[in-house]
């Protein structure tokens, strides 16, 4: 607070944390060495993506360590102007999924939409994937964007699940959020909104009574939030996420794998132990998305199996994340992670644990699947039933045996 000229009360002020980032090169080195060269360097990568920093997120940075976790994924570096010839605008195809240029929504998976509502930030992360919507200006999405969306979500009875991001979830105000949940939780066939926020890693202030208040009258809101070091859950973080609990929001947490900040076994155990201390649940660790500027944070995906490899078995289940690729093209997020089916026939599969212990178990004799059509849930449920992808394969109502792409070469030679 002293490096800040700030009150005690003015620091655990969100508004005030918000007002106070730290977004030039001369307010940063009144908290951290820097070379001459480095000012130099933070300048042009500014010159690409702005730097903001809430003084709290600021405080946790080791001043003397040019590798600390936080320094690194808050302060530019020259790192960010080298550019690979993979890395896109747009890596997930965000922007292709969504009804419109000037829409907040993107609906790429059946039951469930993203919802963009703001894009502020109460810190710039210098991994994200969001690069082209986030930093230039801020701004919350207008109201007739918003009201565009909901109309959207409204005539598409099969989405159950909706998604508020940005930017950050909480970085709207709290009459805003108010009404938004109000309106979505209006709509019969809504069943869930899920938060996507940072705030309680970088700005854990804003996480007051009265946002609680508001969370806790909706039946069934859901936050994920993005721990990525054991060095971010403070005390501050603690209260955060335990008044969120208290609210009755259940809670989990997305970690980025970033080379140099948590590419270690020990690293994600240690993030993982933590997190369910405060009951959160570590619930993706994704591998590094292909956005630009991004290449010197990348690891191996190998280096991500490996970790899951080190976390499975080797401690509960509930502190083990699911290692997923959000696959470029807009393919989704795909779980990868090692292999624990050695081999299988018909009489049995062929196993292994996570101490290499190898075993067989038997499949039963006789076995066969049907359908019981007296519990009528399908009837009941449309929406239940599935038809993308292998699912078609599986359905018994379709003759289909074979999936391919809508343009096969081979079948426009004759």
């Amino acid at each position: 607070m002293n490096c800040f000229n700030a009150s005690e009360e003015e620091f655990s002020d969100w508004k005030w944390q918000y007002r106070h980032r730290i977004e030039t090169v001369e307010e940063l080195e009144k908290l951290i060495k820097l070379s001459e060269t480095e000012k130099e360097d933070i300048k042009k990568a500014l010159e690409v993506f702005p730097m903001a920093i809430s003084p709290y997120y600021a405080s946790l940075i080791d001043p003397e360590d040019p590798n600390c976790p936080i320094r690194m994924q808050a302060v530019p570096s020259s790192a960010e102007l080298k550019k690979s010839s993979w890395e896109l605008e747009d890596p997930l195809c965000e922007d292709k999924d969504s009804p419109s240029e000037e829409s907040c929504i993107t609906h790429r998976y059946p039951d469930r939409v993203l919802f963009l509502i703001s894009n502020r930030c109460g810190m710039y992360c210098r991994h994200c994937t969001r690069k082209r919507r986030v930093g230039n200006r801020e701004y919350d999405y207008s109201e007739k964007a918003i009201r565009e969306g909901l109309e959207y979500i409204r005539e598409r009875s099969e989405i159950r699940d909706v998604l508020l991001s940005g930017g950050d979830a909480l970085l709207v105000s709290d009459e805003r959020l108010d009404w938004l949940l109000g309106e979505l939780f209006d709509i019969p066939h809504v069943e869930i909104v899920r938060l996507g926020s940072r705030v309680p890693v970088t700005l854990p202030q804003r996480i007051t009574p009265e946002l609680c208040e508001i969370l806790e009258k909706y039946p069934s809101v859901w936050l994920n939030t993005h721990f990525n070091h054991p060095k971010e859950i403070t005390p501050e973080a603690k209260k955060a996420m335990r008044m969120l609990a208290k609210a009755g929001v259940p809670l989990g947490n997305q970690s980025v794998l970033l080379r140099g900040v948590n590419d270690c076994p020990m690293i994600i155990k240690k993030l993982c132990h933590e997190l369910l201390k405060i009951k959160t649940r570590p619930y993706y660790l994704y591998q590094c998305d292909l956005s630009f500027g991004l290449e010197h944070f990348r690891t191996s995906v190998s280096r991500g199996i490996e970790i899951i490899e080190m976390l499975r078995g080797h401690t509960s289940g509930l502190a083990v994340p699911t290692f997923v690729i959000d696959a470029p093209g807009g393919g989704g997020k795909i779980p990868v992670g090692p292999n624990y089916l050695i081999s299988s026939s018909d009489t049995g599969v062929v196993l292994r644990n996570y101490e290499g212990v190898i075993c067989m178990y038997p499949e039963p004799e006789a076995y066969s699947w049907e359908c019981q059509q007296a519990c009528s849930i399908c009837d009941k449920h449309p929406g239940l039933k599935s038809e993308t992808g292998i699912a078609k394969l599986y359905d018994e109502e379709n003759d289909i045996i074979a999936l391919e792409p809508e343009s096969l070469e081979r079948k426009k030679r004759f």
